[in-house]
């Protein structure tokens, strides 16, 4: 590298160019440290106890500042000195704490991020490109559950392991359909959809959610009568952060067996793996309504000469005893060569540590948010893709060779089934679009360790390109994509020019036919686009103004 020698320079246009940015840029810095400093003022004339608003505000001059920001930080590849930082922290124990942070957050313009488990793909509910305060519900956590009415409430702060335990502490044969990895926050999860062990029979999380308490950008906490059923709709499926925010949600609970019964069968490509992924395509998705049936893809050390291999891990969940399972499956999958001895009887909350890859640990694994999921690498990168047609297996081989190269060596794929009820619920019931028509979805995962991160963008080059791979066999017009895996490859607002062609972009892949209603409901409740991260929905009026409409 050349070094530069201001001595040497005969004009001044640069030494006076460099003048004025060190000047702007220590303006900008004074600028952000006054509206910080005014933004904290307000919130101490807004509340009625100023000594107690001081204990649940964090600033970077706290000492606690990075272990409260870093405690729900469940994607280490935003944990670096260059990832933007919040200004403030604050984590509210009362409804007035939030109202006052919307209310002062608008007045001196800083954005906010809420943050329930800390689990989005992208980090975008701690990470910003603009002057932002973080709004952690992570003191809304209460979970009460009805028995008798089959229903709960729970707080947007509480993590899916704490609903799954409180409902297991007062039934055996009560559920609720959410996901197997139970650090998740629901506020974030049920803003998404939410997908699990129980969505082929009873439907995504959003569809078992039967009301909400809702603060919207004016402050105002409303019910599901008060707000209205379009905004109802919207906050069941239509993402996180681009509404407002929910701090509660009601569910209708579900009914379960007592006991129920999982199998994991892994084959290699030696063992004719590759034709089995094959053939569950054209059965996993025909299986009786009460079965979760996915595989999974890695590469792994050939037994035989230490060279890599591919694994393929089948595993299954099957609300009944394995008596009606085996039976069942040896109908249906014979290649599969299940028999009673693969099978384990267990109890619906145990099957939910077994899916997590957590059953040799107590029931009380569920209460602990910290936890590092074995599901999932410290810092990752994720894509999403939907399959409508069995893809073939020359192509299913092409996918299996990516397992191979160098940086997937902490590296997934994931194919789940779909069909059941979700053949049958109609696209627009909520935001979440993806139903009737898909065989399965996939997960692409590629992960690597914190101390890494300086290497993230082989990584990250490594899953484009498999996912550039997959496009001639996954879903077209649009390519679908799944909220809740967050995918900023695939389209940002742009910062204050957004255009209706840039927002459909990833709105039409996440949203399909939804999107022009969601943009209708946020132009109602949003108008002035308060609540807007990077994958937010813009207003319509904003967008369609700026398409010439």
């Amino acid at each position: 590298m050349h070094k530069i020698s201001f001595r040497k320079m005969k004009s001044p246009h640069l030494l006076v160019y460099l003048f004025l940015f060190a000047a702007l840029f220590s303006l900008s810095w004074a600028t952000s440290a006054h509206t910080h400093e005014r933004f904290l003022h307000c919130l101490s004339l807004r509340s009625e106890d100023s000594s107690f608003i001081s204990k649940i505000i964090y600033t970077q001059h706290n000492s606690s500042y990075s272990s409260i920001l870093e405690f729900s930080m469940h994607n280490l590849r935003f944990s670096t000195p260059s990832t933007a930082k919040p200004q403030v922290i604050i984590t509210p124990f009362h409804t007035s704490h939030i109202q006052a942070t919307i209310y002062c957050s608008k007045k001196h313009e800083l954005q906010i991020r809420t943050r329930s488990g800390g689990h989005d793909f992208e980090g975008l509910s701690y990470v910003s490109e603009v002057p932002f305060v973080i709004i952690d519900l992570i003191n809304f956590r209460s979970v009460d559950i009805d028995v008798e009415n089959k229903i709960a409430w729970v707080q947007s702060g509480a993590v899916l392991g704490e609903l799954y335990y409180r409902i297991a502490e007062k039934s055996k044969t009560l559920a609720f359909p959410a996901g197997i990895c139970h650090t998740v926050g629901v506020g974030g999860y049920f803003s998404g959809g939410g997908y699990g062990l129980l969505f082929r029979k009873y439907g995504l999380a959003v569809d078992n959610i039967i009301d909400a308490q809702f603060i919207d950008v004016n402050g105002r906490i409303l019910d599901r009568k008060a707000m209205g059923e379009d905004l109802f709709w919207a906050i069941r499926g239509g993402g996180g952060g681009s509404f407002g925010i929910v701090i509660a949600w009601k569910l209708k609970l579900v009914p379960v067996p007592a006991t129920v019964t999982v199998f994991t069968i892994s084959r290699t490509s030696e063992q004719n793996a590759i034709k089995l992924v094959h053939r569950w395509q054209y059965v996993a998705h025909k299986l009786p309504d009460g079965t979760f049936s996915l595989v999974g893809l890695s590469s792994v050390n050939s037994s035989q000469d230490g060279k890599k291999t591919i694994l393929a891990s089948f595993r299954l969940f099957f609300l009944g005893g394995v008596d009606e399972l085996v039976p069942l499956m040896q109908e249906r999958f014979p290649e599969l060569g299940l028999v009673k001895e693969d099978c384990t009887e267990m109890s619906w909350i145990e099957s939910i540590l077994y899916f997590g890859r957590i059953q040799n640990k107590s029931l009380d694994i569920l209460l602990d948010r910290t936890f590092q999921s074995p599901l999932i690498s410290p810092a990752f990168k994720a894509k999403s893709d939907y399959v409508k047609e069995p893809v073939p297996e020359i192509a299913l081989e092409g996918l299996w060779s990516k397992l191979f190269e160098e940086e997937a060596k902490s590296a997934g794929i994931v194919f789940v089934a779909y069909g059941g009820i979700m053949d049958e619920i109609p696209e627009t019931a909520t935001p979440f679009p993806h139903r009737a028509g898909n065989l399965y979805k996939i997960l692409y995962t590629v992960g690597w360790q914190k101390e890494d991160n300086k290497n993230s963008q082989k990584y990250i080059s490594w899953i484009r390109r498999v996912y550039s791979y997959a496009s001639s066999f996954v879903s077209q017009s649009p390519r679908e994509a799944y909220i809740n895996y967050r995918d900023l490859d695939i389209g940002i607002n742009s910062k204050g020019n957004t255009s209706y062609a840039q927002a459909s972009i990833w709105g039409y892949k996440y949203f399909r036919n939804n999107f022009d209603k969601l943009l209708r409901v946020k132009t109602m409740i949003d108008p002035e686009n308060f609540f807007r991260h990077e994958q937010s929905i813009p207003p319509l009026l904003s967008v369609r103004k700026k398409r010439g409409n």
